[in-house]
């Protein structure tokens, strides 16, 4: 099987692992990802069509391929491929498509082989940076050595400079994360499940502590204890996990207690949430799909309690312990909080500025350099620096007034 086969076999199913940095402004439905797939000599083609003129966009051709816009942690915009080494896996995870003995067709790259083929992506100004993953094939420490061998060849071989995440298999020793971390800019881990108790009904053969979450563990304890200049490019890479949502019943408060101790104790850059969609001849295949705004509203919360200062006991959960889906989290606790006791703008501190819905970190900034100026006494005065003052309104002071105009939150 060539390459070009293996990356669509490959591809079908990538889905399941969300875009770096996904935004969060975006509607569930924007979310959806392109599948990974085609060759270097196919993509090389595709290049050579846009500059024949027989190619009218080579974005749309680029999506079609599979290759996706990604964001990166500082805002930067890159084409990312996202593939497996293997499809091939020994794990029974009742949720996934590569779990073992589920009947399709299956497809392995060695190390050099991906590489390579990865590299005349690169070359050819297709693709900038690659998100590489794996099937459990011959236990997590022989599948990590492959992982690590891939992105050794990449960058010592290969001469490859730019972005890398590589994941972090279920039972791979410490020294391999701590080698993964000198080779990569982001590594991960997988979750899946908040507790222990859960991902023994999502995933019965792995392992939470053990397995899932020591890794992740071991990644800070690196961090904090071994100099910055032993990572890749002399940086500590950032460290990222993801869950399934929707899948065995774990409500809204399970997954968000982990990810504040994840985001607290093991300063993790990102959380994915990947809304349960049941997959055919899978022990859940006849789960009905979770609802893509339970997805969104997660995210939403997660940024809360890493860049607003928010706790989780300020979160708007039900009895049930989820979160409503009609309404911004944000907007939630200020409607509680802010309505009778609005803020004023001219006085209050970066905290209480945060708390305020249509104001985020940036506009935080903006707002106490403006105030080095002057002070702030209209709508238009924080509208010129960036807040969302349709949302801001209703629980701000200007110079001790309420705005005159109460605009709509919506």
């Amino acid at each position: 099987m060539d390459a070009q086969a293996k990356l669509e076999l490959l591809s079908n199913n990538m889905h399941l692992e969300p875009a770096e940095e996904r935004r969060i402004d975006l509607p569930p439905s924007a979310h959806q990802l392109a599948p990974c797939g085609h060759s270097p000599a196919d993509l090389k083609s595709a290049v050579d069509q846009v500059q024949s003129g027989k190619e009218s966009s080579l974005e749309t051709r680029k999506n079609s391929l599979g290759i996706h816009n990604a964001v990166m942690p500082g805002g930067k915009h890159i084409a990312l491929l996202k593939t497996l080494l293997t499809s091939a896996c020994e794990r029974d995870c009742y949720y996934c498509p590569f779990r073992a003995g589920r009947d399709f067709r299956r497809a392995t790259f060695k190390p050099d082989e991906m590489a390579r083929t990865f590299i005349d992506l690169n070359r050819a100004n297709i693709a900038e940076g690659l998100f590489l993953s794996s099937g459990i094939a011959g236990g997590g420490v022989r599948t990590q050595d492959r992982l690590l061998d891939t992105a050794d060849i990449l960058r010592n071989k290969l001469h490859y400079r730019g972005y890398l995440h590589l994941k972090i298999m279920p039972g791979a020793e410490r020294d391999q994360v701590e080698r993964a971390m000198q080779l990569a800019d982001r590594v991960s881990i997988n979750l899946e499940a908040p507790n222990t108790r859960r991902l023994v009904d999502l995933a019965p053969h792995k392992v939470f502590i053990e397995e899932l979450l020591r890794p992740l563990q071991w990644a800070e304890e690196i961090r904090k204890t071994k100099p910055a200049r032993l990572g890749w490019n002399g940086h500590w890479p950032s460290l990222s996990t993801q869950f399934v949502v929707g899948a065995v019943g774990e409500n809204d408060l399970e997954i968000l207690s982990t990810t504040a101790y994840l985001t607290r104790q093991l300063h993790l850059a990102r959380a994915y949430f990947s809304a349960f969609t049941p997959v055919p001849d899978t022990p859940l295949e006849n789960k009905p799909a979770e609802n893509p705004w339970r997805e969104h509203r997660l995210y939403q919360t997660s940024f809360l309690l890493r860049d607003y200062g928010f706790d989780l006991e300020d979160m708007p959960f039900m009895p049930n312990g989820y979160l409503p889906l009609d309404v911004d989290p944000k907007v939630a606790w200020a409607k509680q909080n802010l309505s009778e006791s609005p803020i004023e703008i001219n006085r209050a501190d970066r905290r209480e500025l945060l708390r305020v819905p249509g104001i985020g970190p940036k506009g935080v900034d903006a707002i106490l350099i403006a105030r080095r100026k002057g002070k702030l006494r209209d709508l238009k005065d924080l509208k010129s620096i960036g807040v969302i003052v349709a949302r801001a309104a209703p629980f701000v002071l200007l110079d001790g007034r309420r705005p005159m105009q109460q605009l709509s939150l919506w």
